[in-house]
């Protein structure tokens, strides 16, 4: 049903499209809003598929051709282009889909992290069919930041201890995902009080969107 052809030389996966598009709803949410914890929510509840852009980079083995495409930019400094990001992500899915691990006829995907431009919002299209688009929102940056400092002494991320650099993160998010978001038709959007405790998040969710979950 599903295959792809990875070519180191040329650096593109070149997959046959799916029978049908992975019904998806993507969750958007500046850096520690819970997008992650909500997603694991979702998932365990209703047996859907939380996937996390995060998880497939830091997962990548550095033998695997994406691992090796992927570290060929990290090793740089240097960020993947939009098309790099999406062959990656593809590549990953199908290989879900290989080991039993995601089952795109009986569950939702929650993707997290991803599109994260306009670019890769576009190039998404040919894959997935987004029922949903859910939108957490937190209007104090202070609070965000005490909850990715808390999160970064637990998980030793050193990097999400800078003030200056948790504010720069926080701004580009906040610009791309506008872009992004203005993609998307109103009516797909819910947006949901990310402020509260996360098992009051996920209620509100619950509510609002019963029919998916």
């Amino acid at each position: 049903m599903f295959s792809y052809f990875f070519n180191m030389n040329t650096q593109h996966i070149e997959p046959t499209h799916p029978t049908q598009p992975f019904r998806s709803v993507v969750v958007f949410g500046p850096p520690g809003s819970g997008k992650g914890t909500l997603g694991k929510f979702l998932s365990s509840a209703g047996n859907h598929f939380h996937l996390s852009s995060g998880d497939i980079f830091r997962g990548l083995s550095p033998e695997s051709p994406a691992g090796q495409l992927y570290h060929s930019y990290a090793s740089k400094g240097l960020l993947l282009p939009d098309e790099v990001t999406i062959q990656i992500w593809l590549q990953y899915v199908h290989g879900l889909i290989a080991t039993n691990r995601y089952f795109p006829t009986e569950q939702l995907l929650l993707l997290d992290g991803i599109p994260r431009t306009v670019r890769q919002a576009n190039l998404l299209e040919s894959y997935v069919q987004i029922e949903k688009i859910i939108v957490l929102e937190v209007n104090d940056n202070d609070v965000l930041m005490k909850r990715i400092q808390r999160r970064a002494l637990i998980e030793k991320r050193t990097d999400d201890l800078d003030n200056e650099t948790l504010k720069t993160r926080l701004e580009v998010y906040q610009k791309d995902t506008s872009r992004v978001l203005k993609r998307y038709p109103e009516q797909l959007i819910a947006r949901f009080n990310a402020d509260q405790k996360p098992l009051e998040v996920l209620r509100d969710v619950l509510v609002s969107l019963s029919e998916l979950f």
